[in-house]
């Protein structure tokens, strides 16, 4: 008999995908996998085949002043945690105990801070998990905690004074999560930190569900964690839309552009989007933009024959036949796109993006433009750079075996049948 394993998770497709994905890989194993997320997720979860059980906050992706509020480079984490999440931890808690009524083991994501105490409080084992390193707070591999370039300089140049910075801002966030340890008490659960950082991890066990090219293990990393791979899964989308099929049949590989699924609603991405077709034009290069459900960025009326505005594509089957892939350096999108061996250019928003850009550049297949810096020059030099310097392709070539030999599905799915059984 299969083992029940409740999935919890929230945020962006790249919160959602990793999950489904894993939900997937355990079903293929005999097991009956339950994601626990938010009810607008629902449609996506049922089109793969799997079980979903409603979890407030009924956060919808769609509402795009909310998507706006989150990817605030500086204050959207607060916006997040603060008033998006911890406010409805109760009655997140209320969904959770319900559907992990009969589990064997629940894995928790950074965000589902009423997880781990409804696993408590059942009596249920747990395991953490999370999706790209700046999760772990490392004092020895240190993140970049703001996308910025004087943070980007600071951590570069004076490690030592951004270390004590990074011990500042963990400090600081105390207090958007004093709710969460207030109904912690009121269960009669013991205190275990912080359920931003050290409170969030399980002694059983965590899952580091990103690739090695991003990062290895620490000694300050939490007990028991299992580096992964990568979990990709881009099918709820179906298959590649008929006119960016024949565009790419009918030319040389374009320049591919998007912003994910969060991003694009981002305050910044219409200039974004200006920017990047006045480079294409500046470079002579075939460009496939890739604009989201509910706005275009003008785009549609400024385009010609060697530019395609596209809704969507899936990124697995669209990323291999780029010449580059410029993008916002989410976990989802930038794993997808480490794998398709193809140079990038990484344009960070907000949250882990701005880290995870700074260690792929780092491996010599990216280059980072942060958003204070965007304008069309710059962007022109950085993509031309990319196309014209063999370096950038020969590196992202070898990057994508590392990527490609992981298997993530199969590494997480081990791990959490050795914590169950």
């Amino acid at each position: 008999m299969g083992l029940r394993i409740v999935l919890t998770s929230f945020g962006s497709l790249g919160d959602l995908h990793p999950y489904i994905g894993l939900g997937l890989a355990l079903s293929e194993r005999g097991h009956r996998p339950v994601l626990a997320l938010p009810a607008a997720y629902a449609d996506a979860v049922r089109a793969a085949g799997l079980e979903h059980f409603a979890v407030r906050p009924d956060v919808d992706p769609t509402q795009r002043e909310i998507v706006r509020r989150v990817m605030d480079p500086l204050r959207g984490a607060r916006f997040l945690i603060g008033e998006l999440l911890v406010p409805h931890v109760r009655d997140s808690y209320a969904d959770l105990d319900r559907a992990c009524a009969g589990a064997d083991l629940i894995v928790t994501h950074p965000l589902t801070f009423a997880a781990p105490l409804a696993a408590e409080k059942r009596g249920i084992p747990w395991v953490s998990s999370v999706l790209a390193p700046i999760g772990f707070f490392s004092r020895e591999d240190p993140p970049l905690v703001a996308v910025h370039p004087l943070v980007s300089s600071l951590k570069r140049h004076w490690p030592g004074t951004y270390r004590t910075l990074l011990g500042l801002a963990k400090r600081s966030t105390g207090s958007w999560t004093r709710p969460v340890r207030g109904l912690r008490r009121e269960l009669g659960l013991p205190d275990r930190g912080d359920p931003l950082h050290e409170g969030q991890f399980s002694a059983l066990g965590t899952l580091a569900l990103f690739s090695r090219v991003l990062g290895s293990p620490q000694q300050d990393w939490p007990v028991n964690t299992v580096a992964t791979g990568a979990i990709s899964y881009d099918a709820s989308h179906g298959g590649m839309p008929e006119d960016v099929q024949r565009f790419l049949d009918a030319g040389e590989p374009p320049l591919v552009f998007t912003l994910g699924s969060a991003a694009v609603a981002a305050r910044g991405a219409r200039g974004f989007f200006a920017a990047s077709l006045a480079a294409t034009r500046e470079l002579g290069a075939r460009a496939i933009f890739l604009v989201g459900h509910h706005e275009r960025h003008e785009l549609g009326q400024r385009t010609d024959d060697r530019v395609l505005v596209s809704e969507w594509a899936p990124h697995s089957e669209l990323f291999p036949r780029a010449a580059a892939i410029i993008h916002q350096g989410g976990a989802g999108t930038l794993h997808t796109a480490l794998a398709a061996g193809r140079p990038m250019l990484v344009v960070p928003f907000a949250h882990d993006q701005g880290d995870n850009a700074e260690r792929v550049a780092a491996h010599g297949c990216a280059r980072v433009l942060f958003p204070q810096r965007l304008d069309a020059r710059r962007l022109t030099e950085n993509l031309g750079a990319l196309l014209e310097n063999a370096s950038f392709a020969r590196a992202a070539a070898s990057v994508a075996e590392i990527v490609r030999a992981e298997n993530g599905p199969r590494a997480a799915c081990e791990r959490l049948e050795r914590v169950a059984r």
